[in-house]
């Protein structure tokens, strides 16, 4: 009898672990440029990206086409700076533009809709190796996170900011005369805290202002995404 209850016991816990088992949304961020004749099809692919449930899409505008007649009024030197850190991560020596970074691993050309659906269908099914929850109390936003699995490493908790819904006219360069809309253009992105998974994580952020956020969980030096949560 006492054979047959280690069995159902273990049978119990395992079904308790799949039941509590979650996949956050997938996270793409899409370096882009509106510099780059190349990058409207991939602006307008993460533009449905970004209306999905399943997806936390970010549009984030790198500064390094600005020489060639039109200054992106969304790059940011940090922005360029992350792609060239994932591009280290990987190996690689080059950064392009469009280019789609799936799950903080995947590394895709932002014009190849195929590729990135398959690879966010492939994260979706990863159980996350976090448990992340965030609340928002007024001006500050409440975050919980606790390790799943042991040795995940050291972590980076990141608040991210974007805007929504923006239109430019380019008048210069590869992209003159055109009128080109952008999704999730990030305008933040900050490390709040760093975090060895030892033990549970707890802190408040203050935020201000109207911008949208999410708070993503990484692996430091630009590694796997391991949670994220968008904030109600």
């Amino acid at each position: 009898m006492r054979k047959y209850l280690v069995i159902l016991t273990g049978v119990w816990m395992a079904l308790a672990g799949f039941a509590t088992a979650q996949s956050s949304p997938v996270v793409v961020e899409l370096y882009t440029s509106q510099g780059c004749s190349s990058c409207p099809p991939a602006d307008e692919f993460l533009g449905k990206l970004a209306k999905r449930d399943d997806v936390i899409a970010l549009s984030l505008h790198v500064d390094y086409w600005d020489y060639i007649g039109w200054k992106d009024i969304f790059a940011s030197p940090k922005f360029t700076d992350r792609q060239h850190a994932y591009a280290r991560a990987a190996g690689k020596r080059m950064v392009y533009t469009p280019q789609m970074v799936i799950a903080g691993q995947d590394h895709v050309v932002g014009t190849k809709p195929g590729e990135v659906s398959r690879l966010i269908k492939a994260h979706s099914k990863t159980p996350d190796p976090v448990k992340l929850s965030v609340t928002r109390k007024g001006n500050r936003l409440e975050i919980m996170a606790e390790p799943l699995q042991e040795g995940l490493g050291r972590m980076v908790v990141q608040l991210v900011r974007f805007k929504d819904g923006q239109t430019v006219r380019i008048k210069r360069g590869e992209n003159a005369g055109r009128d080109l809309s952008y999704s999730n253009v990030v305008t933040e992105w900050e490390v709040l805290k760093e975090w060895n998974g030892r033990s549970p994580l707890s802190i408040s952020a203050k935020i201000t202002g109207d911008d949208d956020c999410v708070i993503i969980i990484q692996r430091a030096s630009h590694g796997p995404v391991l949670a994220a949560a968008r904030v109600r």
